[in-house]
């Protein structure tokens, strides 16, 4: 068993609140709004989810402003991804590729019992598979933290352990996993970033045992299902880039970042995007059209939201014409 991980949580606070002071050029907010736009993943996990609802969601994240070409001069880039339950998967996978296989719009799901995760092992398993075979790119699974909490650390990685092997597809790759540790539930900043080395090794486990070589397969960590509170938070957030980061400089290899939950605003969002910018400024290779940081691309850096999408569309259009647009000249998904 690795050494215990501390973590001064008054430090990470008063470090993490440093970033929403940052001074921002009107030019360079504006490319980080633009940036947060394709960072996006469009989400929809609620009881009353249709098939309507979810194509919506794909056109939605596919063409985020059907007017930014009238208004701005420019069309912005697509959404990230769009976020469903297993059920709509082969769903939007038939409505993005049906219109537009370039698209690039990935979709995701969360599986695995998703928010509780308080199901037996067999039928989280059987939940992965079926989003998989359908055609999913991304799966977002939640850790037990029930197990974790009781010290059950061979457990919960195991687990992460047989999921990832679950999103193995026929041809041999693998679905992106992302390991939501539901962090509002984990206590401490010190179970954060022990749960943080915790599942980036055991997907890395998979990763060898399986013969994936180079720099990892776009696995992420990410904060929340959403459905706790507190959700995502500036500091949780932090403490996880940095496990991200040590892993890096440990062993080359790159894991992505998915804060999820009450992010709502591009003033937020350009917050969250100063703190990857000067945490992970590493200078990879490969990544120089990012200044060296792969987490300042959508490839390894996401935001989990249902709400955030169209007000970053709102403030882009006052930067790019001095006016503010109203709510209803923008789509809900």
């Amino acid at each position: 068993m690795h050494a215990r991980p501390t973590v001064d949580a008054v430090m990470a606070a008063e470090r993490a609140a440093t970033f929403t002071k940052r001074s921002i050029k009107a030019s360079a907010k504006l490319a980080g709004l633009t940036l947060a736009v394709s960072m996006v993943d469009l989400t929809t996990l609620e009881g009353k989810d249709s098939p309507e609802k979810a194509r919506s969601l794909c056109r939605k994240a596919v063409r985020p402003w059907e007017r930014d070409v009238d208004v701005l001069g420019e069309a912005l880039p697509h959404a990230a991804a769009v976020c469903v339950y297993p059920a709509m998967v082969r769903v939007c996978v038939d409505e993005l590729r049906g219109r537009d296989p370039d698209a690039g719009v990935k979709v995701a799901s969360v599986a695995t019992g998703f928010p509780s995760g308080q199901f037996p092992l067999e039928v989280r398993l059987a939940d992965t598979r079926r989003a998989v075979a359908d055609g999913a790119d991304e799966i977002d699974m939640v850790i037990s933290r029930g197990a974790f909490l009781a010290g059950r650390l061979d457990e919960v990685a195991e687990e992460i352990r047989e999921v990832k092997r679950a999103c193995r597809r026929g041809d041999g790759s693998f679905a992106h996993l992302k390991v939501i540790l539901e962090t509002g539930e984990l206590e401490t900043l010190d179970h954060v970033r022990r749960a943080s080395d915790l599942a980036i090794r055991a997907m890395a486990e998979v990763d060898e045992e399986a013969g994936v070589g180079g720099v990892g397969t776009a696995d992420f960590i990410k904060t929340s299902t959403g459905k706790v509170q507190p959700a995502a938070t500036m500091p949780v957030t932090l403490v996880m880039l940095e496990a991200i980061r040590d892993w890096y400089l440990e062993t080359g290899r790159l894991v992505g970042m998915k804060p999820a939950g009450g992010i709502r605003t591009a003033k937020q969002a350009l917050h969250y995007l100063v703190m990857v910018k000067e945490t992970m400024n590493l200078g990879v290779a490969g990544f120089e059209h990012a200044g060296g940081n792969p987490w300042l691309t959508p490839a390894y850096f996401r935001f989990g939201a249902s709400t955030l999408l169209n007000d970053l569309l709102r403030q882009i259009a006052w930067l790019k014409t001095g006016k503010y647009q109203a709510g209803y000249d923008f789509a809900e998904a």
